[in-house]
């Protein structure tokens, strides 16, 4: 009969061979299904305005998306090959069983996971804003040269005129950093905040599109301590959020499947907002579960100082604290 062991008092749960395989097999089925498209782009030097996002403002390669870890309280037997792996270490003697090396990455990687549990619990606990329309998109063409546009291929679908006059009529609401720093210059003035990349636990707040796509890069930024099943829920939020934000934005994308959510209309605003609600509450959970690796990652310190492994405890036990 398959079983499931601990390795101590509050080491990590192991799981057999007969057990992990499945999942490692169905996490990179699941991740070469959902990048199947952009790596055969990619072969066929074919850009894609939506999906190359993911790839390129995020750093991610496909490959490591589809490398699949258990997290930092799960460890693997009969697993050798992922002794060499960076942040990881035989838990045995014999080298049969293999997980992450915690205490190598907790002062490694402090400054990351610092961040990310301040930047995640102050976005979490913000107020929504529900009142930018998407109009970051509009903002990084505004008064712009059209052979200067970023996805230069593709035509404004209103014009680069009309395209200005919405800028012109709106007031902007952008409270993300790495959206505001494409603004062309001319926009920028127009923004009601002026983000700053010091000032994201200050304005970042959860009805922001690319506050809850950022949720996958900060997800990653843990890796191998965060499950990857974990990270690949982000990506797949993330790439639900970036269709919106393309749809909504200035450039015509409908021979590509993107019909346009016309923000620049009464019906577009409450399109927009209603996927902005929806997509608050998708991150918000994923939020809160990157949230709690990370703080009981953390809490390892303690059990470290102990001598003891931070984890999950064997079944019937209660872990007293050192």
């Amino acid at each position: 009969m398959t079983s499931v062991t601990a390795s101590g008092p509050a080491g990590p749960t192991v799981l057999p061979v007969e057990l992990w395989r499945p999942r490692q097999d169905a996490h990179e089925a699941r991740v070469d299904e959902l990048t199947r498209g952009h790596r055969e782009r990619v072969r066929r030097q074919q850009p894609h305005p939506v999906e190359d996002f993911l790839f390129s403002y995020y750093d991610l390669r496909p490959g490591q998306l589809r490398r699949w870890h258990p997290g930092f309280d799960v460890a693997l037997a009969q697993a050798p090959e992922r002794a060499g792996w960076r942040f990881h270490r035989t838990l045995e003697p014999d080298g049969a069983v293999v997980g992450v090396d915690v205490p190598a990455f907790l002062p490694a990687r402090d400054a990351a996971l610092q961040f990310v549990r301040r930047l995640l619990r102050a976005t979490a606990t913000a107020p929504a804003q529900y009142g930018c329309f998407g109009l970051h998109e509009w903002a990084m063409v505004y008064r712009h040269d059209p052979d200067q546009l970023r996805h230069s291929g593709r035509r404004l679908r209103l014009g680069p005129a009309a395209t200005d006059e919405v800028v012109r009529s709106h007031q902007i609401r952008c409270t993300h950093y790495d959206a505001f720093r494409f603004f062309t210059g001319p926009a920028r003035p127009r923004n009601l905040v002026q983000p700053t990349l010091d000032g994201r636990l200050q304005l970042e707040q959860p009805g922001c599109l690319h506050a809850s796509m950022d949720i996958y890069k900060w997800a990653y930024r843990l890796l191998p301590m965060v499950p990857s099943e974990l990270v690949v829920d982000a990506f797949v939020l993330a790439r639900h959020i970036r269709e919106v934000d393309m749809r909504a934005s200035p450039y015509d994308l409908a021979d590509l499947g993107y019909p346009p959510i016309p923000i620049e209309t009464t019906a577009g605003k409450a399109q927009y907002v209603a996927a902005q609600r929806e997509f608050t509450q998708r991150s918000q959970a994923l939020r809160a579960r990157v949230l709690d690796v990370a703080d009981r990652l953390d809490a390892g310190r303690a059990w470290l100082s102990a001598g003891r492994a931070p984890g999950r405890t064997a079944p019937g036990t209660t872990p007293q604290p050192p």
